[in-house]
């Protein structure tokens, strides 16, 4: 694979890109995704957690006091697959359970103080890869960043983030 090249590969200045550089942006998006993966594996296996129990501490962490049938939609997994985490996760003390005021028989999903302390440590690695990259990319590309995944997000998505989280980002990006 050739190496990456910012200038060549951004499409800068272009009013379309060539399909070489939409699967380059692909093939980047798609190693830098099993990048940091790889990155937070020995901590996950030092706790002893799997991916699936990852993803549901990353949601709860932005989306605390998620109904269980809503985080199984953002998951996009099944009844059974979810269950089977969440039981792990309760037994380990990472997630609180409570029901809704509104409707008794929805529970709702928050992180425990332990399952805060886990989520933290292992976002304090994704933090780190982050952070280095924003360096080394400068405020005009992690602007360029942001608004490239927003647009590529679906408005289901979209929803995930809060009213005022919304239209920051909307503002960041159409401006």
């Amino acid at each position: 694979m050739n190496g990456y090249r910012p200038v060549d590969e951004a499409g800068s200045g272009l009013l379309f890109l060539r399909e070489e550089q939409i699967r380059h942006a692909q093939t980047i998006m798609f190693l830098a995704n099993r990048d940091a993966a790889e990155a937070i594996a020995p901590l996950l296996e030092e706790y002893d957690l799997g991916r699936a129990h990852y993803r549901v501490l990353q949601v709860l962490a932005f989306s605390p006091g998620v109904p269980v049938s809503r985080l199984r939609d953002i998951l996009g997994v099944t009844k059974q697959s979810l269950a089977r985490t969440l039981t792990e996760l309760h037994e380990r003390d990472y997630v609180d359970t409570t029901a809704s005021r509104r409707d008794r028989r929805q529970k709702l999903l928050t992180l425990s103080k332990k399952g805060q302390r886990v989520e933290a440590e292992l976002f304090s690695v994704a933090r780190g890869r982050l952070v280095a990259a924003y360096r080394d990319a400068g405020g005009a590309a992690v602007e360029g960043f942001r608004r490239v995944m927003w647009g590529m997000l679906s408005e289901s998505s979209r929803s995930l983030m809060s009213d005022d989280e919304i239209t920051r980002k909307k503002g960041a990006v159409s401006g």
